[in-house]
């Protein structure tokens, strides 16, 4: 989960992390009240989860709060790469002597952390990185020793940050990696890292983004959700603990395993092209167990897709057997009720044959059963095509 920029910040002061004073506003009225309790110069900030806001004109300096009211005004409701601004952070303007670039990620291809900084802050990162290589430092970090004071140090040395920055670097540096340990963070960036006027080094921007597979050690990231700009499906499925992503086509699946249900997508896709372009509706992994209350979730989120023509349910039985499934998918129509949707049933694996039976002898008008996963992908895709 990709946090704005103003939780962000906030994140980062929880762990001492030395950001500007500035607060949200909704409204340009809110944005005058801020910048006339701040006093001074402020800055208005669009709040996107996108980069290159200053270039599309969502950051802005204003002399007091009728100024402040004025860009706040021009800044609402611009669109920046897609994304409708919708609040401002309103914070003191800072005075920038110079600025560089800091962060800790997660380093996947190397199974590590990895320190990256440089001199050339203020600009997206992979420009520098295209341009000038040699001004990015990467240092890796060992997960069992993380980043005291002398590694932050070294951090600032190899990013070749001046004498006057390096003492107070060093300790932001030990900070933020405290704020990307105890976050369980995959990204914390900061671009630009300051240096001020009067030798003080602060955080002007945050970028973070925080691991979703450790949200049970943090329930108060419930918080941080963007609830607008997630997909009422998708949400809906979460709160039910299905792993559920919304796509853009026709045919609905549901598989258990998530490598089953990316195969079932591309067979789907493949078959699709032969009934003028029929698609996968989504992606739905029930994992390893098809009780009836999963199953029923599962087609219960799926089915409220209007555009879901046909429903491809794929299991290879392993540990749930078929038969267990089969009797899962015909108590999860009755619990739907009015289905008429047509479901293609493919099963494979433990008790496979038991499962078909089951489906056969309930005779359900909407279940068809195929046995091999191209044939039934084949079926689902000429039967959305035909709805459509």
């Amino acid at each position: 989960m990709d946090l704005f920029e103003y939780q962000a910040k906030k994140l980062f002061a929880e762990h001492g992390v030395p950001v500007p004073t500035g607060r949200i506003a909704t409204t340009p009225e809110q944005a005058r009240e801020i910048a006339t309790e701040l006093g001074g110069k402020v800055v208005v900030k669009a709040q996107v989860k996108a980069g290159g806001r200053g270039k599309a004109g969502g950051v802005k300096v204003a002399d007091g709060p009728d100024e402040a009211f004025a860009r706040a005004s021009d800044i609402l409701g611009m669109d920046i790469k897609g994304h409708t601004v919708h609040s401002v952070l309103v914070e003191q303007a800072s005075n920038i002597a110079e600025e560089y670039y800091a962060s800790f990620l997660l380093d996947r291809a190397n199974r590590t952390f990895l320190a990256m900084a440089s001199r050339e802050g203020g600009m997206e990162i992979e420009e520098v990185a295209a341009t000038n290589p040699g001004a990015l430092a990467r240092i890796h970090i060992d997960p069992l020793t993380g980043v005291d004071a002398a590694k932050a140090r070294e951090i600032a040395v190899a990013a070749k940050l001046p004498e006057a920055a390096l003492d107070g670097a060093s300790t932001l540096l030990v900070k933020l990696w405290e704020v990307f340990v105890r976050s369980d963070a995959t990204l914390v960036e900061v671009n630009p890292l300051i240096l001020t006027g009067d030798g003080r080094v602060i955080a002007l921007d945050g970028k973070v983004s925080l691991d979703e597979n450790a949200d049970f050690r943090h329930p108060e990231n419930a918080e941080l959700v963007d609830v607008g700009a997630v997909d009422p499906l998708e949400q809906k499925a979460k709160e039910k603990g299905l792993n559920y992503v919304k796509l853009e086509g026709q045919v609905g699946i549901i598989g258990n395993g998530a490598g089953l249900v990316m195969s079932t997508l591309d067979v789907v896709t493949y078959a699709g092209e032969e009934f003028g372009g029929q698609r996968p509706a989504n992606f739905l992994d029930i994992g390893g167990g098809a009780s009836a209350e999963v199953m029923a979730n599962g087609l219960s989120i799926i089915l409220s897709d209007p555009s879901v023509k046909s429903v491809f349910v794929n299991i290879f039985g392993g540990i749930t057997a078929c038969d267990a499934v089969a009797n899962g998918i015909v108590q999860a129509l009755s619990i739907v009720g009015n289905v008429t949707t047509p479901l293609v049933v493919r099963l494979d694996g433990n008790n496979a044959e038991e499962g078909r039976r089951i489906l056969k002898e309930a005779n359900l008008a909407v279940v068809k059963p195929v046995d091999t996963m191209d044939g039934a992908a084949k079926l689902a895709a000429e039967l959305a095509a035909a709805a459509a």
